[in-house]
C-alpha cells in the first residue's frame, strides 16, 4: 500500500471484518436494535397500553444499566401518532423550572417573567386545546430518583388536570430502586397513590445474555454462525452482572480483541481481556430482587 494512501480507521476495519453495517454494542440507546427478550418487549407493550388507556402516572424501576433509557426512547417509536412527548432528562429542577421546561417542550410561548400560576394556567389551556384535537401529552421523567420532593409534588398537581372523564396528560417515571424509597415519604404519599402501574426491569440472565449478544450482531448485519457461544456468554454474564450497559462495553471490546488477533472466534479470553480493561471484577454488587421489587411483583400489566 502506498504511504500516501490514507490508513483505514481501525474501528471501520473492525466492522468490515465481522461484516457489520454499524457498531452493535453502543452504550447510547439505539432503538434500531431493541432487544425484546427478558420481558423487555412485554414491558414496552405494557407501557404503550397504559398510555393509550389514559392512565395517570406509571413507574419504571431498574438498576443502573438495565435499559430504562432504551425503553423511554422506544415509546415514541411505538406510539407515533397523536402524542406529544415531553422529555425531562434533567430532573433536578425546582417546581417553577420544571413547569417552564414542560412549556418549552410543548413549544408554548409564555409572557416574559411569567409566574408559576400563569404558567400553570397557560399549560392547562394548551392541554385542553390538544385534548380537543384528540392529542395526548405524555411527560417522560428520566432519573426520577433525583427529582426534589417539591417537584415530584408539582408533578402530582399536574396529573390532576383533567376533564370530567379523561386525564389531560400522563406521566412516566423512570428511576433507580431508590425511587421506591423516595416515594414512600409521607410528604408525597398522594403522588404514590396516583401511580397506577409499576414495572421493574431486572438484569439479563445467562440465557438472555447469550440471545442478546447474537441478536445485536445479527441486527447490525452479521451473517454466519453465532459469534458468541454459550460459554462466552457465561463469561460476559459473570463480569457484566447481567447489566446491559456493561454487556455492551464488554462485547464491543471482546470483538475488538478477536479482530486484533485475526479470528472470528470470540472466546472467554477475549471477554477476560475486556473485563480487565474495564476494571470489572465480576464481584461486588449482585442483583437483589428484594431491593428492586420491594416485595412487589413485576407489574400488574404483565400478568
Amino acid at each position: 500500500m502506498s504511504s500516501d494512501s490514507p490508513e483505514k480507521p481501525q474501528h471501520t476495519m473492525y466492522l468490515d471484518f465481522f461484516g457489520l453495517a454499524k457498531p452493535p454494542f453502543r452504550i447510547t440507546p439505539d432503538t434500531g436494535v431493541f432487544f425484546e427478550g427478558s420481558e423487555r418487549g412485554a414491558m414496552l407493550q405494557a407501557l404503550c397500553y397504559a398510555i393509550v388507556s389514559g392512565e395517570g402516572i406509571i413507574k419504571v424501576v431498574g438498576e443502573v444499566g438495565t435499559g430504562k433509557t432504551m425503553l423511554c426512547r422506544m415509546l415514541p417509536n411505538k406510539l407515533t401518532r397523536g402524542v406529544t412527548w415531553v422529555y425531562l432528562a434533567h430532573p433536578r429542577l425546582s417546581p417553577e423550572q420544571m413547569l417552564q421546561e414542560i412549556a418549552r417542550e410543548m413549544r408554548l410561548e409564555l409572557p416574559r417573567n411569567s409566574d408559576k400560576l400563569t404558567v400553570m394556567r397557560d399549560l392547562q389551556s394548551e392541554l385542553l386545546r390538544r385534548y380537543a384535537r384528540n392529542e395526548r401529552v405524555v411527560i417522560l421523567v428520566e432519573e426520577a430518583q433525583e427529582m426534589p420532593l417539591e417537584t415530584l409534588e408539582e408533578l402530582r398537581l399536574l396529573s390532576n388536570l383533567e376533564t370530567d372523564e379523561h386525564k389531560l396528560l400522563q406521566i412516566v417515571l423512570f428511576g433507580q430502586p431508590e425511587l421506591d424509597g423516595i416515594l414512600a415519604d409521607r410528604k408525597i404519599r398522594q403522588l404514590r397513590e396516583r401511580i397506577t402501574h409499576s414495572l421493574y426491569l431486572t438484569p439479563l440472565g445467562r440465557e438472555d445474555v447469550h440471545a442478546y449478544l447474537n441478536f445485536r450482531v445479527r441486527a447490525c448485519g452479521y451473517r454466519g454462525p453465532d459469534l458468541f457461544s454459550k460459554r462466552t456468554a457465561k463469561t460476559v454474564e459473570k463480569y457484566s452482572l447481567g447489566l446491559i450497559r456493561r454487556i455492551n462495553i464488554l462485547a464491543d471490546k471482546a470483538l475488538m480483541s478477536a479482530y486484533a488477533q485475526g479470528t472470528y472466534n470470540v472466546g472467554p479470553p477475549d471477554v477476560e481481556r475486556a473485563a480487565k480493561d474495564s476494571h470489572y471484577t465480576g464481584r461486588g454488587w449482585r442483583f437483589d430482587p428484594a431491593r428492586l421489587f420491594g416485595g412487589h411483583m413485576q407489574g400488574d400489566l404483565l400478568r
